[in-house]
């Protein structure tokens, strides 16, 4: 089900998730449907978008839900940064689609995390990858990319 996206300014998505739990998993995974749905929703409606957090839509747990060459479901993720390297882009959100924001990010990280069979997973991340879980493991934390604005002159409109 394509769930409503919270928006830019709604109090709810600057609020810290709280760790899923084992015994939590079976009750979660109607949700990680829709969030594949909601990733779905925003590239027919946008033309963008590759992975959500559960914050998002609502749901206070710590879960992201990508979607590129196959879909991942990532759940407690734990990143760390290899190096100091960071690079600039524009980023974009479900939660603000008509707005981009310049902000800076490292440019590789490691991720830990819980697959959908609670199975502990490491992925190497670098680039567009390793900005996108950047992007969403700060929703987690209630961190949007707007409070990571390089400066006041780092937000572009979309056309």
């Amino acid at each position: 089900m394509e769930r409503k996206i919270l928006l830019l300014g709604d109090p709810r998505l600057y609020e810290v998730s709280e760790e899923v739990k084992r015994e939590e998993l079976e009750e979660l995974r109607p949700i990680f449907e829709d969030m594949f749905d909601c990733i779905k929703g925003i590239r027919r409606d946008y033309g963008f978008g590759r992975a959500i957090a559960a914050p998002q839509i609502d749901v206070r747990k710590r879960v992201i839900c990508i979607l590129t060459d196959k879909p991942y479901i990532i759940i407690n993720p734990r990143l760390e940064f290899t190096d100091d390297e960071k690079m600039e882009l524009l980023d974009d959100c479900m939660s603000f689609p008509n707005l981009l924001v310049r902000v800076k990010r490292y440019r590789r990280c490691i991720l830990r995390y819980r697959d959908e069979y609670w199975n502990e997973r490491e992925m190497h991340m670098e680039d567009d990858m390793s900005e996108l879980i950047q992007h969403e493991y700060d929703h987690l934390d209630g961190i949007l990319a707007t409070m990571r604005a390089v400066d006041n002159k780092s937000f572009v409109m979309k056309n």
